[in-house]
């Protein structure tokens, strides 16, 4: 049985709801599920704006099948090829053979690494700026390279106002029965998700985004649909200037992530009376252990907040494994702008900090403090003082 969402007279959301996937491009946990956001628009032309994933294939095509009736299926626009996406793109085309698929040259050459099928006799190649009209319906379409796969491309109806941004503005979550973002209380139950959706999936690629967003400023955007997560309506520019924050790498918060890794918890006591001494001066503070939370969690609160410190023990005369794991992850993901302290640990030769140190100076404009804590098995009461002298330097380079 078909689950539509309208979203103007001539646009219907065809998409489906995961709740079952655990780990999402399996890597990132998705506790409340993710939507695959399919678009129908009905104008002289019918067009479909990307498929789904196999996983919500079935809902699809009785989607897809409802709303076009006995109407053939003109265009198919291809945004993204990455296959949560695109799944279902075959099936389309054996369905609907007549169709024509409009995408640029780098997404034909991924349908044709993906698909076997004769792609050249139905395709529409369109380049920065063209116009596809479909009746009522002027189609503009934008490159959007490394946002976050070179292929991908947006698209602007000028006549509603709409933008289909790819995996751009995207949340993770199921959408519940719920299609615009201004239907829920976005901000405390979403946004979290919105956060460590970009941190983790597009965050590495802040200079594409700023481009992008550049790209698309000029444009009267009433309407926003991403391939996950709500379609905006109100409020468009306020998560906007969340992806301008997040793409420059601005903290949108004063406070510090404390990350630590404790074998036998002396790492972790250290962490905690940092904390502790952190909120005696006023400062907000998020602690992570490592060894158990995801780090795409910390990753998000990293995006967040304008300060870090790694704790960490010394495993193999190295950096504990899942510090190691954590601190090479954020380097991939490009993050920048913070301010860095670093507490080590080792019985006999604490080593972790100068590692962690080494890594992070890989990103840019990291201000890595120079009050490093050395850590011989146990913190000691003579080490209080240099406790006091990290929260001071932690406190002497924020802005409040």
């Amino acid at each position: 049985m078909y689950c539509l969402k309208k979203i103007t007279d001539d646009l219907t959301w065809v998409g489906g709801n995961d709740r079952r996937l655990a780990m999402f491009e399996g890597v990132y946990s998705v506790p409340d599920g993710v939507s695959y956001n399919s678009y129908i628009m009905m104008d002289e032309k019918t067009v479909l704006f990307d498929t789904v994933d196999r996983a919500v294939s079935k809902v699809f095509f009785e989607n897809l099948t409802e709303v076009l009736q006995d109407r053939p299926l003109d265009y198919l626009v291809v945004h993204h090829m990455e296959p949560d996406h695109s799944f279902t793109l075959e099936e389309v085309v054996l369905r609907y053979p007549n169709i024509k698929i409009v995408c640029n040259a780098k997404i034909l050459t991924m349908i044709k690494q993906f698909f076997e099928f004769d792609i050249d006799s139905r395709v529409i190649v369109v380049k920065e700026g063209d116009v596809l009209s479909t009746g009522k319906h002027q189609l503009t379409f934008f490159m959007a390279p490394m946002v976050h796969w070179p292929e991908v491309m947006l698209t602007y109806d000028t006549t509603d106002g709409i933008l289909f941004s790819a995996d751009a503005f995207g949340c993770f979550g199921a959408l519940n029965g719920a299609i615009f973002a201004d239907e829920v209380d976005f901000e405390l139950n979403y946004m979290k998700e919105a956060r460590r959706y970009y941190g983790n999936i597009i965050g590495k690629y802040g200079p594409q985004v700023q481009a992008m967003l550049k790209k698309i400023a000029p444009l009267e955007i009433r309407l926003l649909c991403p391939l996950h997560g709500f379609v905006w309506r109100k409020d468009i520019e306020k998560y906007m200037e969340k992806y301008e924050r997040w793409s420059s790498y601005t903290p949108e918060e004063e406070g510090v992530v404390i990350a630590y890794a404790s074998i036998y918890g002396n790492t972790e006591n250290a962490a905690e009376i940092l904390a502790s001494r952190l909120w005696d001066r006023g400062i907000k503070t998020v602690m992570f252990d490592v060894s158990v939370a995801p780090a795409s969690d910390i990753i998000t609160a990293a995006f967040c907040y304008s300060h870090l410190v790694f704790a960490s023990a010394t495993y193999n005369n190295g950096i504990f494994v899942s510090m190691e794991a954590l601190v090479f992850d954020i380097v991939a993901h490009n993050l920048q702008n913070r301010t860095v302290a670093v507490i080590e640990n080792g019985s006999w030769a604490p080593n972790s900090g100068k590692l962690i140190r080494a890594e992070l100076e890989k990103c840019k404009n990291m201000n890595i403090l120079e009050n490093k804590i050395t850590i011989k098995s146990s913190m000691k009461k003579s080490q209080l003082a240099e406790i006091e002298a990290m929260v001071d330097a932690i406190a002497n380079t924020m802005k409040k």
